[in-house]
């Protein structure tokens, strides 16, 4: 790839769909910065997993922004609130899990938002997935055309008539797409991270609703899992 390809920001979290979101940014021919969260989330393994994808993607520059939205609490990945082991758990507002972020990839995506534009990149990826996801406001397709509508608004080069896209390629597929279309790009998927509850060990817990969507992916895809699990999802 040369030095004159574009440059694109994706967020790069270590899990499996950021990954294969990013690979494909890079099949585009589109020169990659790589942007993760140090938000004080339940574990560490996940950033581990991040340096890993990024690095193997061949990220030109791969930023890791501290914050602490455990300061805000109202998660189970942020605050001491347990990770459900026995099916998606829900709040009380209209079932949306406990596992939910506040308002987490409005944060994320602004702060790509201002690399992308100081660093003259246009695109911007998020491996955010509308139909095997856990019901996050903020995975749905409304969101994401939300977004880059406030990216022309809320930005010199959007007013100026050079706008911004928000590229979530995996929007409309499976886990098993997912899992087929990581293959097809010749990734190392054992490289990222799915588990909200890891054990003291380092593997996947097997129970948490992200291991189940995982493995059940992987199944559906007929192709060997590589991911360690604690115990076996069903």
């Amino acid at each position: 790839m040369t030095s004159s390809a574009p440059l694109a920001v994706a967020l790069v979290s270590g899990g499996l769909d950021s990954m294969v979101s990013a690979a494909m940014l890079r099949e585009s021919g589109r020169r990659l910065l790589a942007l993760s969260f140090d938000y004080n989330q339940r574990h560490r393994v996940e950033l581990d997993a991040a340096r890993r994808v990024a690095t193997a993607l061949g990220a030109e520059r791969h930023i890791v922004l501290p914050m602490d939205l455990s300061a805000f609490g109202g998660s189970a990945l942020t605050a001491d609130i347990d990770v459900p082991k026995d099916g998606v758990g829900t709040d009380d507002a209209g079932g949306i899990p406990v596992t939910y972020v506040p308002a987490r990839n409005t944060i994320f995506l602004s702060l790509a938002l201002g690399w992308a534009e100081a660093a003259g990149a246009r695109d911007i990826y998020i491996g955010v997935n509308a139909l095997d996801y856990s019901g996050y406001p903020d995975c749905r397709p409304e969101f994401i055309a939300a977004f880059e509508g406030l990216a022309e608004l809320a930005t010199k080069a959007g007013v100026e008539g050079d706008p911004f896209r928000i590229q979530a390629p995996l929007q409309h597929m499976t886990k098993a797409d997912i899992v087929r279309e990581g293959t097809r790009l010749g990734l190392d998927l054992g490289l990222s991270w799915s588990c909200y509850d890891p054990t003291p060990d380092g593997k996947h817990c097997g129970e948490c609703d992200s291991c189940r969507l995982r493995s059940r992916g992987f199944d559906e895809a007929g192709i060997a899992d590589p991911t360690v699990y604690a115990v076996k999802p069903v």
